[in-house]
């Protein structure tokens, strides 16, 4: 296209405006023999916000959605009157489409209650035996039988992922147990309600959730979902590694090859589990944690959890060391587990980190290690068992 220079400002502007509504709008049917465009994503630096491109592919909105103005319980809501203006004129959707979806979008008022209870006990510091009630919920026969099955369902899969990624296939699967146990339970709340409820009347982080549901709506039309369809967690979280929205536009793969990224499809989950970890800066052959060992003696004069880390020396001079050979030239997080009888210290390396990249929770990360290592000393036991040997 030549570069306009000599025309007017308004000029320009309409025109950008109908192009961009040939390029993303909705059409009310998808495009004949148009090839579909790879959905599998380049990798990109990790950040804590996804910054969303614009889908150039001319998809067709699914659904049938149509109306002349928002109607049942999000009727007269100005912010969202405000959202669906914003999307249409930053990425061309179509506004009585818009309109005919979000008129179907239901309040969620137990989700409101629920996080507004949760709210209150944000800034709570652990309390004793918190670890060891977190971690009954996950290290059970459930959630490490059922890894070491999927692995034996999906070998292939995790073994590639494993060598494209380097990230070992026991740490996907214990994402996935925590997760959803494996697909068990990818949740049964219906996205668009999740997240057009957060997002118009959940204030403390509304803006959160509506970026979220920019980037679900995004995510839809670029794979040619109906966003009425999908359903997820109470917080739009989605599929067996359960990405929330934007985390799927930066790092869901299509891992299967089919054309589709589809998080409800175990390949495709493995392979974006995978990816995310890598872009995270996994680093493969690298621990998780250390134990520890030493007098402890300035222990409370070093903040434990993930957003503090500290060299050897520093650790060394509040009377803290690996139990055993560390051989790490990086500063770590110390890891505070509270158990029903006693307090226990572990050292956090940057790979523990990055397992906080997913849930920003040292009792989640350590969950997720503790089940990995359980499902990998299950399937390994399995795979050497002489009556399985031929299958692995």
């Amino acid at each position: 296209m030549p570069h306009l220079t000599s025309v007017s400002p308004i000029f320009k502007f309409a025109a950008a405006a109908a192009l961009a509504a040939a390029l993303f709008g909705c059409a009310s049917e998808p495009p004949r023999n148009q090839p579909r465009a790879s959905a599998a994503v380049k990798p990109n630096p990790p950040s804590q916000s996804a910054h969303i491109r614009p889908d150039l592919r001319p998809f067709a909105c699914v659904g049938g959605y149509r109306a002349g103005a928002v109607s049942g319980d999000y009727a007269g809501y100005p912010a969202l009157t405000q959202f669906i203006e914003q999307m249409v004129q930053k990425h061309g959707f179509d506004r009585e489409y818009l309109n005919g979806l979000f008129s179907q979008a239901k309040r969620k008022q137990w989700t409101l209650d629920y996080l507004a209870k949760s709210d209150q006990g944000l800034k709570g510091k652990p309390s004793k035996g918190g670890w060891t009630r977190y971690r009954s919920q996950f290290l059970d026969a459930r959630h490490i039988d059922g890894g070491v099955a999927f692995w034996r369902t999906h070998q292939a899969a995790l073994q590639r992922a494993s060598q494209q990624y380097g990230v070992p296939a026991e740490y996907i699967l214990g994402i996935m147990a925590v997760e959803t146990t494996f697909g068990g339970f990818v949740g049964n709340h219906r996205v668009i309600d999740a997240l057009t409820t957060l997002g118009f009347d959940y204030q403390r982080r509304g803006e959160f959730f509506r970026s979220e549901l920019e980037s679900f709506l995004l995510m839809a039309r670029s794979e040619g979902i109906d966003p009425g369809k999908p359903v997820g967690s109470f917080a739009g979280a989605m599929g067996l590694g359960q990405f929330m929205p934007s985390s799927f536009l930066q790092w869901a793969v299509d891992f299967n090859g089919d054309g589709r990224r589809d998080l409800w499809n175990p390949e495709d989950a493995i392979g974006s589990v995978a990816n995310y970890f890598a872009q995270h800066g996994w680093r493969n052959g690298q621990p998780v944690v250390s134990r520890t060992r030493g007098s402890y003696s300035g222990i409370d004069s070093l903040e434990p959890g993930i957003d503090h880390e500290y060299p050897l020396g520093t650790l060394a001079q509040a009377g803290i060391e690996p139990a055993g050979h560390c051989g790490c030239d990086y500063p770590l997080r110390l890891v505070l587990l509270r158990h029903q009888s006693n307090d226990e210290y572990l050292l956090g390396h940057p790979n523990f980190y990055v397992i906080t990249r997913y849930n920003h929770s040292t009792h989640y990360a350590m969950a997720v290690h503790e089940l990995a290592q359980a499902i990998k000393s299950g399937y390994q036991r399995l795979a050497g068992s002489p009556a399985n040997l031929g299958e692995n």
